[in-house]
């Protein structure tokens, strides 16, 4: 069975895609972090998304892993190097979205994670997996929350890391990062027609994934 869940940055995809795959048993993709990991690599090696030739040399000697740990959480490889932390840094964050956009990297990364789908019970979150990766997918959801909320849930998890960010910043920033995955050429977001739309702004974890929960259930 595959499970996808859709929507915009911040609105705890993979919190509720990791949760769900526990509670099924089904391995989590998070297909984010796998365009995370191109864009830390392409800013540890300078190359702007617009050099696509370098960014094509870059892509050719990338190899991607997603693997879990003892306690279930998902590990993110480069080249054998784990940058599961490096890849959450806020710099990462604002240029993921123009990296993705560019059509070498998506199908790299596409490839990638239609492997790792291609054999096993699997939830996969993104922003356009029940759209281009996974259509056939056997349920697909569209998770969305308010900027503001998302903004907050963000904030909340840059101070636990020791960052300083104001609130504002990061609606803007995130206001911005919408607009950017819907208006992009290549695999813009955008909900299936036959996903589920779900607002979780007023919604606890638990009660969302009550909901996705109910739907495979069907």
């Amino acid at each position: 069975m595959q499970i996808a869940i859709d929507g915009p940055a911040g609105a705890g995809k993979s919190t509720i895609a990791k949760k769900v795959a526990r509670l099924l048993g089904f391995l989590y993709i998070d297909s984010g972090a796998l365009y995370r990991a191109v864009a830390l690599s392409a800013l540890e090696k300078q190359i702007d998304p617009q050099d696509e030739a370098a960014l094509a040399r870059l892509l050719q000697g990338l190899h991607l892993d997603l693997s879990e740990d003892a306690k279930g959480n998902q590990v993110v490889q480069v080249n054998g190097r784990d940058v599961s932390r490096a890849i959450r840094d806020n710099k990462v964050s604002q240029v993921v979205s123009v990296y993705s956009a560019v059509p070498a990297v998506r199908q790299l990364v596409t490839a990638r994670i239609q492997a790792l789908a291609a054999s096993r019970n699997v939830v996969m979150d993104g922003r356009d997996i029940g759209s281009v990766v996974l259509p056939q997918a056997d349920v697909k959801v569209f998770l969305t929350a308010s900027v503001a909320e998302r903004a907050r849930r963000r904030l909340l998890q840059l101070q636990a890391q020791g960052e300083a960010v104001g609130q504002e910043t990061l609606e803007a920033e995130i206001a911005a990062r919408d607009q950017k995955d819907r208006e992009r050429a290549v695999a813009p977001l955008v909900q299936a027609p036959d996903a589920l739309y779900l607002d979780s702004s007023n919604m606890d974890i638990d009660e969302v994934c009550q909901h996705i929960l109910a739907l495979i259930r069907k």
